[in-house]
């Protein structure tokens, strides 16, 4: 499983952002008595008692936006909330219960991830009996906590890691049914795609009804294992979304690539890469999926032009997904689809394999002395080990004494070097850059090595 999220909501002017700031131990998010500041997701990996989680911060429930951004706001919101392992519903004991915070508990009523209401605000025992009035929401007793009088962090810090779901060690080997989601633009061939693994010899084939507005789910066997195709609608670029279904298609097709295990990004070996599969590129980048990109009707194609060619040409324009493999495949015919579905399965195993601490550790240190991180303000920051922390993705820790002096380009290789090494290359890999806790005495990668081995 992949690092759990501990997501923060609630309505404007609560104090979300200062409580993702004091749990975080540092100032991340803007702080602001004006409503609607925070408007995209915030992120910071935290770490408890040995456990590690990401802490999400979100924009207000219900605001307005000024500059009519409302839309934006509440979709990262439900994005948000679709990801949490645990929801953090933060409410203002000073302004006591609103209509607005009946508004968000009436929303996350129905979620099967669990809730802790927060009473922020309540700096002293005289606050608390406004503060009991929140049981009233549905969501329990309210905890009383202050960002300002630094009050419950640690009984808070408990109840999250209860929380959580139980960590689970995994070997990559575990039979799981893996879900595949089928997306592009329109007129790619993902239907007919679909028609075709339908069809294929030796395959059961049962089809499961989507959630409202939702993409349609079909389940088949191939070769005695059992794979979900999520099947979405073809997108089109912005300008010529003039319905409301395209908008929706847009959404049922976004969701369904956070749904997936793999994506599978079809392109049309016939026509030039659209500004349309550029968006899903980074879309799908930024979910940190595993993906191939399907090439598909390489009949058209496969007598006048060599495979390299395109294959520099995607490498060229996909930038953000540089190492996802590509396939070649004709979906009418079913041409290289078995192998698709192949490969498809090593990626779905590479996203769950762990790394020892040892073999990362290894390469982090042959790469740092081939080729150390550039200085840094007249010092050259220190890398001292990392550890993988978490799967699908990949999620490697790396403990540093500046992080912020690791630049882009420098992590790129560092990745790449793990990518060379590791049993995970063709997937995306997440890392984050901590700064080594005092109490760690551990000075060198060889000494951490060495403590592993």
């Amino acid at each position: 499983m992949g690092v759990p999220q501990v997501v923060i909501v609630g309505r404007p002017n609560v104090g979300k952002s200062s409580v993702f700031n004091w749990l975080a131990g540092r100032r991340i998010a803007i702080v602001d008595d004006r409503p609607g500041v925070t408007r995209d997701r915030m992120t910071h990996l935290m770490e408890h008692e040995g456990r590690f989680f990401e802490l999400v911060d979100t924009g207000g429930m219900g605001h307005l936006d000024e500059d009519d951004l409302t839309e934006h706001i509440e979709n990262q919101i439900a994005f948000a909330i679709d990801s949490a392992d645990v929801v953090l519903f933060v409410v203002d004991s000073r302004s006591g219960v609103t209509t607005l915070d009946q508004e968000v508990a009436k929303r996350l009523r129905y979620l099967k991830t669990p809730v802790i209401c927060l009473a922020n605000k309540t700096d002293d025992h005289t606050f608390d009996g406004a503060a009991e009035e929140f049981a009233r929401l549905g969501h329990g007793r309210a905890d009383k906590i202050s960002t300002m009088q630094n009050r419950g962090r640690a009984v808070l810090m408990n109840q999250i890691l209860e929380r959580l779901p139980p960590a689970k060690e995994s070997d990559g080997e575990e039979e799981t049914e893996m879900k595949v989601a089928i997306v592009g633009r329109r007129n790619v061939g993902k239907s007919t795609f679909i028609n075709t693994l339908v069809q294929s010899e030796r395959m059961i084939v049962s089809e499961i009804p989507g959630t409202t507005r939702d993409s349609v789910d079909v389940r088949f066997e191939l070769d005695g294992k059992s794979f979900v195709a999520i099947d979405t609608p073809g997108l089109r670029r912005r300008q010529g979304r003039k319905q409301d279904i395209d908008f929706y298609g847009t959404h049922r097709a976004e969701r369904s690539i956070r749904r997936a295990d793999v994506v599978l990004l079809f392109l049309d070996a016939s026509e030039r890469i659209s500004k349309v599969d550029k968006q899903l590129c980074d879309y799908i980048a930024q979910q940190y999926k595993p993906c191939i990109l399907v090439v598909n009707k390489w009949d058209l194609l496969a007598e006048t032009m060599p495979t390299e060619k395109w294959v520099t040409y995607l490498h060229d324009t996909f930038r953000t997904l540089r190492y996802a493999p590509i396939a070649f495949i004709t979906g009418q015919t079913g041409k290289n689809v078995k192998a698709l579905l192949n490969h498809s399965q090593m990626l779905f195993k590479q996203a769950r394999q762990r790394t020892s601490t040892g073999q990362l550790n290894r390469m982090l240190r042959d790469a740092v002395r081939v080729n150390p991180p550039p200085v840094y303000q007249n010092r050259r920051p220190k890398i001292y080990y990392a550890t993988q922390v978490g799967v699908e993705p990949p999620t490697i820790v790396m403990f540093c004494s500046q992080p912020s002096a690791i630049a882009a380009p420098y992590q790129r290789y560092l990745l790449s070097k793990c990518r060379d090494v590791c049993d995970f290359a063709e997937v995306p890999i997440k890392l984050y850059l901590r700064r080594r806790d005092k109490t760690d005495l551990t000075d060198e990668i060889d000494a951490k090595i060495a403590a592993d081995n």
